[in-house]
């Protein structure tokens, strides 16, 4: 009874450990300053970040990552957010890695009372062109909901609300570079991009509306592997992390047939834009990677 006591003691005291974890535990502000925001009673726990006619803001963690399940919650700009865009995203450094790595989820504004539009990319050694649009089944605006990144030696999950709305494998078998020896800091912003953000720059930002606010908390990173250094050793400490981890192991390896489910009702109900079916762009040939990533 004890021992049982104690265990519950260390889990709980985890557990508020996670919970009331701050922004600037792992992460900082790298622009923008003036325009950040910290509402609330308490501070820390939740971010705003502002954009207005001058600039955006933005921020980024501490450290770098190789492997881990991360998320945050967002709450979006409100109103007519027409121009503006909303990130969330992971990206290896170019100074160390010219032909970088990135995972991005880029909310784009909206006139009031139309649905967002959330683009999601993946880069491989700095290619990209693999954009993917849908529409959401929530309002983004009403609350905050969470979005994250399951990434693995076999495959990278996007995740909306616990829902799997897009899958990447490790296709290195057919040519294709996979996302598993860079380490990628987390960045989020929002910016001006009013020249292609809303029907593809045809409705431009009303600047009147300013500051826009996109709002952050719940920065979950606890439950992956942080890397500070870039050696060897540090590497191979996320390799051992990574193997002994939940998100190293199975179920984690392979989609779940509830995860299928997920990827089947999203394609047929919500995507807009899949660059696995614009094939004229490609040539009239699909990426070889399509033929794995949709169920």
């Amino acid at each position: 009874m004890k021992v049982g006591y104690i265990l519950l003691v260390l889990a709980a005291t985890s557990i508020a450990v996670v919970q009331g974890s701050k922004f600037w535990d792992d992460f900082y502000v790298n622009f923008g300053d003036g325009k950040v925001q910290y509402p609330g009673y308490d501070t820390g726990s939740t971010v705003a970040l502002g954009l207005d006619n001058t600039t955006g803001s933005g921020f980024q963690s501490k450290y770098p990552y190789l492997f881990g399940s991360l998320s945050m919650q967002l709450k979006l700009v409100g109103g007519n957010s027409a121009g503006t865009v909303t990130s969330y995203y992971m990206a290896s450094d170019r100074t160390q890695y010219p032909k970088w790595c990135e995972l991005d989820f880029e909310f784009l504004g909206n006139t009031s009372g139309e649905p967002y539009i959330l683009q999601t990319n993946v880069f491989s050694e700095g290619v990209g062109n693999r954009e993917q649009r849908i529409y959401l089944w929530f309002d983004p605006i009403a609350d905050y909901h969470e979005y994250g990144i399951l990434w693995n030696q076999d495959l990278i999950l996007f995740v909306v609300d616990s829902r799997v709305i897009r899958v990447f494998y490790n296709a290195a078998y057919l040519g294709i570079p996979y996302l598993s020896y860079q380490p990628m800091f987390i960045y989020s912003s929002i910016w001006n991009g009013e020249s292609w953000a809303t029907c593809g720059g045809g409705v431009k930002t009303d600047w009147s509306l300013q500051p826009f606010l996109a709002s952050y908390t719940n920065f979950n990173v606890w439950n992956a592997s942080e890397m500070r250094e870039y050696t060897v050793s540090s590497s191979h400490a996320c390799f051992e992390k990574l193997y002994s981890s939940s998100y190293g192991q199975a179920p984690n390896l392979a989609l779940t047939q509830s995860q299928i489910d997920d990827l089947r009702w999203i394609r047929y109900n919500y995507v807009i834009y899949d660059y696995c079916t614009d094939l004229k762009r490609f040539n009239w040939i699909a990426p070889p990677e399509c033929a794995l990533n949709w169920p």
